[in-house]
């Protein structure tokens, strides 16, 4: 026979409950997991740099100002490429439109004239400032043929020359500079590297632009200690090209002109000038001859006592 158990002895099982709910899963990151006692609470007060920049060109634009367009849209990362634009007037509400379109903040706008000057604006949006200059000496990478080998996506680091600290429509366009050729910190297609910068620096008036990719030793008896910039060496990349500001308005492509260059001369006045000169080389030679003939009118030669001698 069974004994039976004492009623003390029984221990009731206590129901589940349906509505408890599960224990939260951490959240993945590409680190690993991520607990969630340890996660930041994120301020709104932070500074985030969402700076992206619309890069396009007018019609008709030749082959190699083409080049020097894509040789910049390959170094910049955070840029969005676009189709090509009608340089008229009326460009200046059009490329806001497509910049608000692609969600950027700032435009690098190509202008092809003649299919011989390149006008580049550099301009924020929609609210301004804006930039013109004329792009001259340009020599893109495939022309160049350097040595250098950056890595693609990398972010730069941009150095000014000092002479952008003296006057304040420098100092307006260091900062233009800035903002466009910086690459925003942990942008989703950069690389969390410096390995080639940014030169910009004022000669004649005019803003010289070279790459330089930084070129450090890679041999295993020779590696560079953090810290030794000595062992370090700067190898141009390229493209290079030379900027000559026109104006700074105060709007986006237009409003009013903060400030004109003085020395700026346009390409067709220095064509014009050439030329002039050209006509009056011309114009010199005509005026010559007709000189040498009154000249001659005016002071006969003697008749020849032999010219007759050796005749008949």
């Amino acid at each position: 026979m069974v004994k039976k158990r004492k009623h003390s002895e029984v221990t009731a099982s206590e129901p589940k409950k349906k509505d408890e709910p599960a224990p939260e899963r951490p959240k993945r990151t590409l680190l690993g997991w991520k607990d969630k006692f340890e996660e930041k609470e994120t301020d709104s007060s932070v500074f985030r740099n969402k700076e992206k920049v619309l890069v396009t060109c007018s019609r008709r634009i030749i082959y190699r100002y083409r080049h020097l367009m894509l040789n910049l849209v390959s170094i910049l990362p955070h840029c969005k490429k676009d189709s090509k634009v009608e340089s008229k007037e009326s460009k200046g509400a059009t490329l806001n439109e497509l910049v608000e379109l692609k969600n950027c903040s700032s435009c690098l706008f190509f202008e092809c004239r003649k299919q011989k000057d390149l006008y580049l604006w550099m301009a924020k949006c929609p609210n301004g400032p804006s930039v013109k200059f004329l792009v001259n000496a340009v020599h893109t990478m495939e022309e160049l043929k350097l040595t250098g080998n950056q890595l693609k996506g990398s972010r730069p680091i941009l150095t000014f020359s000092s002479n952008f600290d003296k006057n304040p429509y420098w100092k307006l366009l260091k900062e233009i500079i800035l903002q466009i050729f910086g690459t925003p910190k942990e942008h989703r297609k950069s690389k969390p590297y410096h390995d080639h910068v940014f030169v910009f620096s004022i000669v004649d008036d005019h803003i010289w632009f070279r790459n330089y990719q930084i070129s450090v030793p890679h041999n295993e008896t020779d590696k560079v200690d953090r810290g030794g910039m000595d062992k370090m060496t700067l190898v141009e990349i390229g493209p290079r090209f030379c900027l000559n500001p026109i104006k700074i308005f105060g709007g986006s492509f237009g409003g009013p002109t903060l400030y004109e260059n003085p020395f700026y001369i346009s390409p067709n006045q220095i064509r014009a000038m050439e030329k002039k000169k050209k006509a009056g080389k011309f114009a010199k030679k005509v005026k010559a001859k007709t000189r040498r003939k009154m000249h001659e009118q005016s002071n006969p030669l003697e008749p020849d006592e032999f010219a007759d001698l050796w005749k008949g």
